[in-house]
């Protein structure tokens, strides 16, 4: 069976909005201008941290921004602030404390007319409601975000909201909802060439395709993906797309396809030097060849196995390979060989 990605990596939030938040109409005063300036840069402060994955120090950034707009009765930056703070609590996995916030953002944005914001909070309700498995709640918030983006011709939170519209209808089993979002997806990342969301639609397109078993179509989005992430940064993924390739080829019966794209792997494997892959790799080829008749070949990766469990030490897998070596040596009738692996 295929092993598809983990979905929980395909969730998309689109960065926070960086726009220029408004200076409150009675900022002329000087020191309310100042106030209104700090608490501007401690909002900016805490979406670079969140930017860069600083998540508990993005809390607290945002909870100092917040207090500062509440003291300067600034709602637009009250809002932001609690939208912003939502975004951080998601990626905490604390989805509790992001649906509270971004419900009080969401009141906010609709009373001054923060639209960004708005589409923003209703993605974020959509994302956590799902964690929590309230399906019903979270196509009801990601619609929402859908209508907004595109009154708003908010291309990227159109992409957003249909992604994790696919993603609420795949947790829900409706495989066929969620294909269809995932596709009006692509068209939108597509459009805009964001190569990298684009990639991150595909994986999902694919995994959804997957969940229906139409392999043949799953095995088209990964190669498009695989197409996609080897130009970009971060090996990694390529890593996981062949191996997904690889995994969906066997399930249709193309051996020899499923052995190119082991291969592929295995180079890359080594080029990172990532030996627990190459391990597993070098196990998959010596399997596929033994199932394929071809020995031969079956017995030259086991011996490659060997070498690299022994670099790292794991004697329960040296054993598994020595006697792996031992029957494909027997299967050919060279049992002096056979003698040497005991």
């Amino acid at each position: 069976m295929v092993k598809p990605f983990e979905d929980k990596y395909g969730t998309f939030v689109p960065s926070v909005e960086r726009g220029q938040i408004s200076s409150p109409t009675h900022a002329s005063a000087p020191g309310i201008e100042s106030s209104q300036l700090h608490a501007d840069y401690t909002l900016e402060k805490g979406i670079e941290l969140y930017q860069i994955r600083k998540f508990p120090e993005a809390v607290k950034t945002l909870q100092t921004a917040l207090e500062l707009y509440r003291s300067s009765q600034n709602l637009l930056g009250e809002g932001r602030s609690l939208g912003a703070l939502g975004l951080a609590y998601y990626a905490l996995r604390n989805y509790g404390e992001a649906i509270a916030c971004s419900h009080q953002s969401l009141a906010i944005a609709r009373q001054v007319l923060d639209r960004l914001t708005e589409r923003q909070t209703l993605a974020n309700l959509g994302n956590s409601y799902r964690h929590l498995e309230d399906y019903g709640r979270s196509v009801e918030y990601n619609q929402q975000s859908l209508a907004v983006a595109r009154e708003i011709h908010d291309y990227r939170g159109e992409m957003a909201a249909l992604n994790n519209l696919g993603m609420t209808y795949k947790a829900m089993g409706d495989g066929l909802h969620a294909i269809h979002c995932y596709q009006r997806a692509l068209i939108v990342a597509r459009n805009l060439q964001d190569y990298t969301t684009e990639g991150q639609v595909l994986r999902n397109l694919g995994n959804a395709y997957h969940a229906i078993g139409n392999y043949p179509q799953t095995i088209a989005c990964y190669e498009q993906l695989l197409g996609i992430v080897r130009q970009l940064p971060g090996r990694e993924t390529e890593m996981q797309a062949l191996k997904n390739l690889a995994s969906a080829c066997y399930t249709v019966g193309d051996v020899r396809k499923a052995i190119a794209y082991q291969e592929q792997r295995l180079t890359l494997a080594r080029q990172l030097q990532d030996r627990h892959s190459e391990e597993q790799i070098l196990e998959n080829l010596a399997v596929a060849y033994e199932g394929l008749g071809n020995t031969s070949q079956s017995i030259r990766y086991y011996e490659q196995r060997l070498a690299v469990v022994r670099q790292l030490a794991d004697r329960q897998l040296e054993q598994e390979t020595l006697v792996s070596l031992q029957a494909a040596y027997r299967a050919i009738g060279d049992d002096a060989k056979a003698t040497q692996y005991q």
